[in-house]
């Protein structure tokens, strides 16, 4: 998580105010060696211009906007190489897929800027962005779960489901109440592997969304000449569902993470009643 912008560091780490402390210290020390003012006069001087600086400057509008496009410029970069760094870990089809959207996003870009004369920063374009890092997000979390779903052999836990069902009709009371939370157990866990697979299906239904969405934009923008405001009501359709999909995959992330620990000890453990 990035560090929280501070307009008062930021405006003392200014070049501009840097260099005026530089020169205040030479003077100061010139002034103490030969100079006709006293160097406490001139330290005290450069303390309450600096003072003022500090109070004045960072509460400027202006100047904390100025502050905000350099740190969401810094906060894209790292976010962006994080993002290279996450492709190189998909296999070779997962990362064809996602190289090419992203030429069909540069395409996509180009005939912008050619037929609506749109400029990077404008908004259709940082939606045109934040759609493929979508993509890019929803993958990773797309080859999670379904890595979870192949660890998982739901026959074999309906299997000892029914078997512990059939025991709970035959067991003295006391082992009877073990089987009974055994149960409960194994149909929690056929719950999970459920609400597991329906994420998948979700999440690869919008990654296929996206696909077509900027396949029909860029026919669109090959064809016809298409007003900003035009575009940005077909990315508003697209944001707003994956935001609706990402809504739904948080339900379940707890659910994931536990699935995350469980793998990693599952492949030290050892066999298990359970397991035959």
């Amino acid at each position: 998580m990035l560090e929280q912008v501070s307009y008062v560091r930021a405006a003392l780490k200014e070049p501009l105010n840097l260099g005026g402390l530089l020169l205040a210290g030479m003077a100061t020390i010139a002034s103490a060696m030969a100079g006709p003012v006293e160097p406490a006069f001139l330290l005290g001087v450069t303390a309450v211009v600096e003072g003022l600086y500090l109070v004045t400057v960072p509460n400027l509008v202006g100047y904390r906007r100025r502050v905000d496009r350099r740190a969401n410029r810094l906060g894209d970069g790292h976010r962006r190489q994080q993002r290279l760094e996450l492709i190189k870990g998909f296999d070779p089809r997962e990362r064809e897929a996602v190289e090419y959207l992203s030429w069909m996003k540069g395409q996509i870009a180009s005939s912008y800027r050619r037929v609506a004369r749109l400029s990077d920063d404008s908004l259709p374009m940082q939606e045109l962005e934040t759609a493929w890092e979508a993509y890019v997000d929803l993958l990773d979390e797309y080859r999670r779960r379904r890595n979870h779903l192949r660890l998982i052999d739901r026959q074999a836990i309906e299997n000892q489901l029914r078997q512990a069902e059939r025991s709970i009709l035959t067991a003295e009371e006391a082992t009877r109440v073990l089987h009974e939370k055994n149960v409960e157990i194994l149909q929690r866990r056929l719950q999970t592997f459920g609400e597991i697979e329906r994420s998948v299906k979700r999440i690869e239904a919008q990654l296929q969304m996206i696909e077509n969405f900027f396949y029909l934009i860029n026919d669109q923008v090959a064809t016809m000449p298409m007003p900003e405001n035009h575009l940005s009501m077909e990315f508003d359709s697209l944001l707003t569902s994956i935001e609706a999909t990402r809504e739904i995959l948080q339900q379940t992330a707890p659910v994931v993470g536990q699935l995350d620990q469980l793998s990693r000890e599952v492949a030290a453990a050892r066999p298990t009643f359970a397991s035959k």
